[in-house]
């Protein structure tokens, strides 16, 4: 394990950091897992490990995760995506308040769902104060099912891909249990990151979707990093050669899983308020856990004692467990960190 100074908190020290763990290790590639990839990206080009960094520019991370620009590209591409406008003060939210209950409010920058007003009532719509440092989006609001997908992409083609679900989620949306969809819609989606691939280059990126009554996928925000799709490969290496090479044709991952300690802290609760025991029981019995992956408890008490520090975490700063998770490392757009 190694020690960096948070990027947010102490950028100059993060980058002298970094680039005492690059002399040090000398990597042959580096693979970000997380928010870090915004960071790293900035810094690569004075660090000098823009060749060994397995990232898109940092102009093209901001196309995809901020919600706005990403929705330009899709309508550029051709591929569906709901209506969505940037607000940048209470006049523009005021503008769009008369159908709330038609639109979803997020920031424009931001993770886990978190922030995301879906039809908010009018009193929920009066807390939110976009600026021009931190803007927010308003988006159509289209009714359907949600799906995933999570894809790497190597010198503009598609190496890696993966289609799910989450039939269990937290309350802001992240899911800590994965199914694969079928392989005709997957197949559908696949198309569609093939396109997305062209764009990013080389790196990592996923996508949120909502599935209408057409059976119709509608891009609704983009991650350019690392998500739960990476369990659906169950831990195999040709995952991994992935990434170091451009593989003939895109591997593909359709494996189940679940996250072992969160179906328990959040999935039990969930299971008995909504009379749900017989799913819970059949997911713990059906789907591996992607944490200890049959190798005993060690590694699902090392999760638990990481959401303990995250809680402290998220005590002392303030904020939520989402929020903490990501803190250290989150990003806000190119105009900085809040």
């Amino acid at each position: 394990m190694h020690r960096y100074a948070s990027p947010t908190q102490e950028p100059d020290g993060f980058r002298r950091d970094i680039g005492r763990l690059a002399d040090d290790l000398r990597p042959d590639l580096i693979v970000p897992v997380c928010e870090e990839v915004f960071h790293l990206a900035q810094a690569a080009p004075e660090l000098g490990l823009e060749d060994i960094l397995f990232a898109p520019s940092p102009d093209v991370l901001d196309q995809l995760h901020s919600k706005a620009r990403f929705i330009d590209l899709c309508d550029a591409l051709g591929l569906a995506a709901p209506n969505t406008h940037r607000l940048v003060d209470r006049a523009d939210v005021a503008a769009v308040s008369d159908q709330s209950e038609r639109r979803v409010f997020k920031a424009e920058y931001s993770r886990f769902g978190a922030d995301a007003l879906v039809g908010p009532s009018a009193a929920r719509l009066a807390k939110v104060r976009p600026t021009l440092a931190r803007p927010w989006v308003v988006q159509e609001r289209i009714e359907g099912w949600e799906a995933c997908c999570y894809a790497v992409a190597v010198a503009g083609e598609l190496a890696v891909f993966s289609a799910y679900g989450s039939p269990w989620r937290m309350s802001g949306g992240a899911g800590y249990a994965f199914a694969p969809l079928d392989e005709a819609f997957s197949a559908q989606l696949m198309a569609i990151a093939e396109l997305l691939a062209q764009v990013v280059g080389t790196g990592q990126f996923a996508c949120d979707l909502i599935v209408d009554a057409d059976n119709r996928p509608w891009l609704i925000e983009c991650n350019p990093r690392a998500t739960s799709g990476v369990h659906m490969f169950g831990g195999r290496r040709d995952l991994a050669h992935a990434f170091m090479r451009r593989p003939a044709r895109p591997v593909i991952g359709r494996d189940r899983g679940r996250l072992g300690p969160a179906m328990w802290r959040y999935g039990l609760p969930m299971a008995i308020a909504q009379g749900r025991l017989a799913d819970w029981s059949d997911e713990r019995r059906e789907a591996p856990d992607v944490i200890t992956r049959g190798q005993g408890c060690a590694a699902a008490l090392g999760a638990v004692l990481d959401t303990l520090a995250y809680s402290a975490h998220a005590l002392i700063r303030g904020g939520g467990l989402e929020r903490a998770m990501t803190y250290d490392i989150e990003w806000n757009g190119p105009g900085g960190v809040r």
